[in-house]
């Protein structure tokens, strides 16, 4: 079965940008019609998507996103990486990486719209 598992920073300061890794097992991130995304939560909130990596490469960031947001993968290290920059208290959140096999979920209500998601990554912003 496929795993992932997201690591960060977890305290991050104002205006600086935040890394995260999302680790695969269990796949390839190449695999035919998989693709990656990057969704959070913000504390009493739903989950917000962020952007995607396609099995090909491909790259999409949602319009609230895109400004400042890098997704890239290193295929060497089965590995998903996303940079969100300049961020404010407003991104303090979980953080997930998630799956999808053919269409990717925007809109997500909850996790389990995902064909597999790690167990998530708390961020803090905070000077």
């Amino acid at each position: 079965q496929v795993q992932l598992q997201e690591s960060g920073p977890g305290l991050v300061k104002p205006s600086q940008t935040l890394t995260l890794t999302c680790t695969v097992s269990g796949a390839s991130i190449t695999t035919n019609s998989y693709y990656w995304s990057w969704i959070r939560q913000p504390p009493g909130k739903g989950l917000e998507w962020i952007a995607y990596i396609g099995y090909d490469g491909s790259t999409y960031c949602g319009p609230f996103f895109e400004s400042r947001t890098s997704i890239s993968r290193d295929t060497s290290k089965n590995q998903v990486t996303l940079e969100l920059s300049s961020v404010t208290p407003e991104d303090a959140a979980v953080y997930y990486c998630a799956l999808t096999d053919g269409v990717v979920v925007v809109m997500p209500r909850r996790l389990s719209d995902y064909k597999a998601w790690g167990q998530g990554t708390q961020v803090t912003v905070s000077s």
